[in-house]
């Protein structure tokens, strides 16, 4: 048996990279499962794994084991809605990437990934890209954005790929750290990526076809070496992010800034709805919780509450 890591992922097939730096091509032996939760896919980039040499002239292996996890990166499966997909493993950090313009900012997005990766303590950037597009009311809502997540500990990057605008930082933030790196179809995630890497072959192209029909290929992540230092998880454009495996008290403890003021409410499970003395409305009213957060938060809150039983346990 020997240790490796996985640095590719092609569904039925893993590509495993073992400490001498020899690659073989994987497949599962026996079954895995992810603290009894259904999975499309138990193995995730990232993941160290102990292999068994199956066929040396055709380079292939049999992933026996998985190692214990630092932390993963998991959310509802784009097909099987009632699956999780396991995006990364043993991650240092992630990254969203965004853009005011070119498509337009949803910023609901940044907070469902957010959301994904706090349950976990995994600490996100958010980098703003195609900031040579800007114009003036783009950069005053880039300083509101900037505003409301470095206030709650999150770090904040403006970048171009095309202009020499923030690329030492956006570099900086991505050195000697293994980082899981995704973003909305259309952000010009690859364009950036190789901006500071060129030639790295991102099979996470930006999608023509904003369905996303026929591009179910492309839902796998890939391991990328820096050559100054450090690793990104590639993970092609995420559409939606939906959240079966999530419980309404899991929203309202990882909106970081809402559960550090929900201590002073009146009662311990308040949801910050329509109970009386809660501090987090108030904090809200005062200006001191983002308003547009919390709408978020409440919308989540919602959506996972509506999604009965059935739908969380039936597959």
């Amino acid at each position: 048996m020997q240790k490796g890591i996985v640095i590719k992922s092609t569904g039925s097939w893993y590509q495993v990279r073992l400490e001498n730096e020899e690659e073989w091509k994987c497949r599962i032996m026996g079954k895995f499962r992810l603290d009894g939760m259904k999975v499309t896919n138990p193995v995730a980039v990232g993941d160290e794994v102990q292999i068994e040499i199956e066929d040396e002239v055709e380079g292939t292996a049999l992933i026996k084991k998985i190692l214990p996890r630092r932390n993963y990166v998991i959310r509802q499966s784009p097909r099987k809605k009632h699956f999780l997909h396991l995006l990364a493993a043993n991650v240092d950090q992630a990254m969203v990437i965004v853009t005011i313009i070119e498509p337009m900012l949803k910023q609901g997005f940044i907070d469902r990934f957010l959301l994904m990766t706090e349950p976990y303590n995994i600490p996100t950037v958010i980098v703003f890209n195609k900031a040579d597009l800007y114009g003036e009311d783009e950069f005053a809502m880039f300083d509101y954005m900037k505003a409301i997540y470095e206030n709650i500990g999150y770090t904040v990057v403006l970048v171009s790929a095309t202009d020499d605008i923030g690329r030492e930082n956006f570099k900086a933030v991505l050195k000697d750290k293994i980082t899981l790196v995704a973003g909305q179809s259309g952000v010009g995630k690859s364009t950036l990526v190789n901006s500071i890497q060129p030639h790295l072959d991102l099979r996470a192209f930006e999608l023509s076809d904003y369905s996303g029909k026929g591009q179910h290929t492309t839902t796998f992540a890939e391991m990328f070496q820096l050559d100054f230092g450090g690793a990104i998880i590639d993970s092609p454009g995420i559409k939606t992010l939906g959240f079966n495996h999530l419980k309404p008290m899991d929203v309202v403890h990882n909106f970081r800034e809402i559960f550090q003021v929900s201590h002073d409410c009146k009662f311990g499970n308040c949801t910050h709805r329509n109970e009386p003395h809660c501090a987090v409305k108030e904090a809200v009213e005062k200006g001191e919780i983002s308003e547009l957060r919390f709408i978020n938060y409440l919308q989540l809150l919602d959506e996972i509450e509506d999604q009965n039983y059935w739908e969380r346990h039936k597959g």
